[in-house]
This record gives C-alpha cells, sequence and structure tokens, in this order.
C-alpha cells in the first residue's frame, strides 16, 4: 500500500491537470509531495524514500519554472516532463543500487530478509517493471505530441495498462518467488 500512496502526487497532479490546468496540476503534485516527504520526517521509524525526495524535487521544479513564468508547454508537454521525470527517478534509483521499491518491501518484511540476495533481486525485478510502466508513459507522451490527432483515449489506455499491470505484478512477482523457494 505504501508504494501506491507514493503516487498521490502523480495523481493528484492528473486530476488538477485535467480539470485545471497544468501549472496548478504541479503546484498541487508539489504539495501533496512536500507534505509526505514532511511525513516521513516527522514520524517516528519513518524515513524519507527516494521516489519522494525525487517527486518533491520533480514537481517542486517544474512549478517553480511554470509560475516563474518559464515558456509555456502544452499539456501534452508537461505530462511528457513528469512522465520522464519520473521514469528517471526510478532509473537513478537503480543506478545508484537502490531500487526505489526495496525501501517499502522494508517495511513489510522482517529485518533478517533485508539482506538476502533474493529479496534484495526480487525488488531490482519490480523495480525494472515499473520503470518499463514509466516507459509505456514517456511513449504514449510522445505520441500524443507528436500525432495530436489521435483521440486522448490512446494515451488512456496505455497509462491505466501500464500502471495497472505495474501493481499487478508487484503483487503477484513475490508471491511467485516465495513459492518458488518453497518459503512462505
Amino acid at each position: 500500500m505504501g508504494i501506491l500512496l507514493a503516487f498521490a502526487p502523480f495523481i493528484a497532479f492528473a486530476v488538477l491537470d485535467r480539470l485545471v490546468g497544468p501549472v496548478e496540476g504541479l503546484i498541487a503534485g508539489a504539495l501533496v509531495s512536500a507534505t509526505m516527504l514532511l511525513r516521513d520526517w516527522m514520524s517516528p521509524g519513518r524515513t524519507p524514500k527516494i521516489l519522494e525526495v525525487g517527486t518533491v524535487l520533480l514537481f517542486g521544479g517544474l512549478a517553480l519554472y511554470a509560475v516563474a513564468g518559464g515558456p509555456t508547454r502544452s499539456v501534452m508537454g508537461v505530462r511528457l516532463l513528469v512522465d520522464a521525470g519520473l521514469l528517471l527517478i526510478v532509473l537513478i534509483s537503480i543506478a545508484l543500487r537502490r531500487p526505489f521499491t526495496l525501501q517499502y518491501a522494508r517495511e513489510q518484511v522482517a529485518h533478517e530478509f533485508w539482506d538476502d540476495p533474493r529479496f534484495i533481486h526480487t525488488n531490482y525485478v519490480i523495480t525494472g517493471v515499473w520503470a518499463l510502466a514509466f516507459l509505456v508513459l514517456v511513449i504514449a507522451d510522445l505520441v500524443l505530441l507528436y500525432r495530436p490527432d489521435l483521440p486522448p483515449r490512446f494515451g488512456i489506455l496505455a497509462t491505466v495498462l501500464a500502471l495497472v499491470g505495474a501493481i499487478k505484478f508487484t503483487s503477484w512477482y513475490p508471491e511467485r518467488r516465495r513459492s518458488a523457494a518453497g518459503t512462505v
């Protein structure tokens, strides 16, 4: 559940982007992500996570740029920046050898499993699937940016399929690994 809550800033962005506009969506994303980061800093037993720090930087930077009067981008252009930024955060977490899902998974399992190579490998695989899902979003954004004649439902369908697939995989894969290893 924690990993899904981490996407609340992106949901806030998407809703306000659609209802009001991209600048308001960016501001909402920045405020929600900052609130979540503060919650982790101030709550005992919680620590800020790579995804949350990256999200604050992404939305905060884009919101400041937009409010400061940076070049106006289309709705699709802003979505592309947000989705590409999310993909970049995930890829950076892998490059830093701290796949973003690992921090959430450690909140769900006993400490003795944290350094288990199978546990770590599982999180690399899951993080890779999320990276693939975000790559699908970026590609859909690019297609819609360069082919505005396509119906918006193309992007909606690609987004829903990619994210639902990543969510289902995140639930399914650890169970499959445990079954294959004969552990519960």
